[in-house]
């Protein structure tokens, strides 16, 4: 069974979900008012239209009345809607023409080189954060662009310039220089919880400052739940509708703060949207602006969690006693793993002299950890319990 995960606008993956065994690659995440029938009636139907109604108590008749209907969906758009732009890109692709092409009668017509170069042109969503023309976006929507071209949304464009692209969170920050600028509130992600409203602006399939609406449906979701492996990211889940030209752009909350950076979907789903939570994107853009790029915590290991139906299955040169933790498969060369002493069959019971038992609680503590930090593991190795301490290393640099 294969999962379709589509980042947007047009990057596609195919995830294979392996069951029961997912390998996931760490590189280093009462009181009551009794009111009227009708009043209640209209008070429901306020709050199902999207209103924000302010309640007020008639001190004539003492009943409850809506003061207010103002719609807070567009009240958000009004305040954050001019910050969210377009962001289009064009990189040039070398690609190698066939040896059937390469003969006498069209060498004439032939690059010298035997190679031919394309325009690849992509578009996607960003958002101002600095009134001096920092803006927010994923970095597979501009990563490795020749032009970047921004358009407001009102109606003026200018040339963008990549500050960096950080391709392990998909986070990327473009400069402009263009005065009078809106910018957008930011929230606290931190604080989300599911079931809060979730407002996303963007550009989805061209159609420029579109908005959808809907709910936080899940917070904290792994990179492997999503599919996407390989990225250290905490994604927010919604169903607010999103679709491909929406990367990069905000997810909003009812009060019109920026929770989070839309990023992916999964194809031929309905209802699972997934999003940067902003306090990361936050604080990456930080390191971008300042360093432009990001020193990500690296172990060098692979593993799986534990559980007797995994043990069962294990290749017989894994020589695994225990029965709960989190089994290391594989060890990188040269890694902080490595250089530890850990080997591939040792099998983590405790983690800082905290219990784990899933490989996400490890990756977790890894990503919030700093380079150059030492993490305590307490290891089981052949049925004999041993402590190694490991210092965190830095994500080598990925190429491409």
């Amino acid at each position: 069974m294969y999962q379709k995960i589509q980042e947007l606008p047009m990057k596609i993956q195919y995830r294979k979900l392996q069951k029961p065994v997912l390998y996931s690659a760490i590189f280093l995440m009462g009181a009551s008012v009794a009111i009227g029938g009708k009043q209640l009636l209209t008070q429901n139907k306020a709050i199902a239209q999207g209103v924000s109604p302010v309640v007020a108590e008639n001190m004539s008749s003492g009943k409850l009345v809506i003061a207010s209907d103002a719609n807070f969906i567009t009240e958000t758009v009004k305040k954050d809607g001019g910050a969210v732009v377009r962001i289009d890109s064009s990189r040039t692709v070398v690609r190698e023409i066939p040896d059937i092409f390469n003969d006498p009668f069209s060498n004439q017509f032939a690059d010298p080189d035997n190679q031919r170069k394309e325009v690849v042109q992509g578009t996607g969503s960003g958002f101002i954060f600095n009134a001096n023309g920092e803006i927010l976006t994923n970095a597979h929507v501009v990563s490795g662009a020749d032009k970047v071209t921004v358009t407001l949304k009102d109606g003026r464009s200018f040339n963008g310039k990549v500050l960096g692209a950080d391709k392990v969170t998909d986070v990327a920050v473009v400069k402009i220089d263009a005065p009078d600028l809106p910018v957008v509130s930011l929230g606290d992600s931190d604080r989300l919880q599911a079931g809060e409203w979730a407002i996303a602006i963007g550009n989805p399939l061209g159609l420029d400052n579109t908005v959808t609406v809907g709910i936080v449906s899940a917070t904290g979701r792994s990179s492997s739940q999503v599919g996407i492996p390989d990225q250290q990211v905490r994604f927010i889940q919604t169903d607010a509708a999103i679709n491909p030209g929406n990367s990069g752009g905000p997810l909003l909350n009812q009060r019109g703060e920026v929770i989070g950076m839309n990023t992916a979907i999964i194809k031929g789903t309905q209802g699972l949207g997934f999003a940067i939570p902003i306090n990361k994107a936050k604080s990456i853009a930080q390191q971008l602006i300042s360093q432009g790029k990001v020193d990500h915590p690296y172990l060098g290991v692979q593993m799986v969690g534990l559980t007797p139906d995994v043990k069962q299955k294990l290749p017989a040169r894994l020589k695994v006693n225990s029965d709960r933790g989190v089994l290391i498969v594989a060890v990188q060369n040269n890694s902080p793993a490595a250089n530890a002493g850990l080997k591939a069959g040792d099998v983590v019971t405790k983690l800082n002299n905290t219990e784990v038992t899933k490989p996400e609680n490890l990756q977790q503590v890894v990503q919030d950890s700093s380079v150059g930090s030492n993490l305590q593991l307490e290891v089981n190795r052949s049925g004999q319990p041993i402590k190694v301490t490991v210092q965190v290393g830095t994500l080598p640099n990925r190429a491409g």
